[in-house]
């Protein structure tokens, strides 16, 4: 028996984990800090100890009793390219979350979007097209968590982690 998590990263990501007892889809909490540099910009950081709050309780539930369960993490790797504004807070924001599962013991495997979205959504391209196949495949799949879906705006956590349940 195994639980698999799936992390969209970033501070507008999400977690999804689907264990032997149930399904977990949730915006990866985030918490307003004051940013260094410039007067009065407030950015977002992982809030690390909600994460690391909401895996643990969830590893919890998905586990039945008396089980010895493996837990795989698949975590999607931050954003890369020419706009350094966002490749920093992508980059700090993976740093975290890597701490967070660290602190939990969790070992995790970095995946390319690539990788699942192909799989699961199939040959979509651009953004804008990706996150509305991303939200209307997690609803079709996971019809229980379209409230939660609908407000994240896509289902990239849960896909992630539906990609690799599935697969293995």
């Amino acid at each position: 028996m195994r639980i698999t998590i799936g992390i969209d990263n970033g501070s507008t990501g999400s977690i999804g984990i689907i264990g032997p007892d149930g399904v977990t889809f949730e915006a990866i909490p985030t918490q307003d800090y004051l940013h260094y540099g410039k007067k009065g910009s407030i950015s977002k950081r992982l809030d690390r100890c909600a994460l690391t709050n909401l895996v643990e309780v969830q590893l919890k539930e998905h586990s039945p009793i008396g089980c010895q369960l493996v837990t795989r993490v698949y975590i999607e790797r931050p954003f890369t390219g020419k706009f350094i504004n966002a490749v920093i807070p992508a980059h700090r924001f993976f740093e975290a979350t890597i701490i967070a599962l660290e602190d939990l013991g969790l070992g995790y495997e970095v995946v390319d979007s690539r990788e699942w979205q192909a799989a699961v959504l199939g040959n979509i391209k651009g953004s804008a097209l990706l996150k509305k196949a991303s939200k209307l495949r997690g609803i079709q799949l996971y019809p229980a968590l379209s409230a939660a879906i609908i407000s994240q705006g896509d289902a990239d956590g849960l896909l992630i982690a539906h990609h690799f349940h599935t697969r293995s």
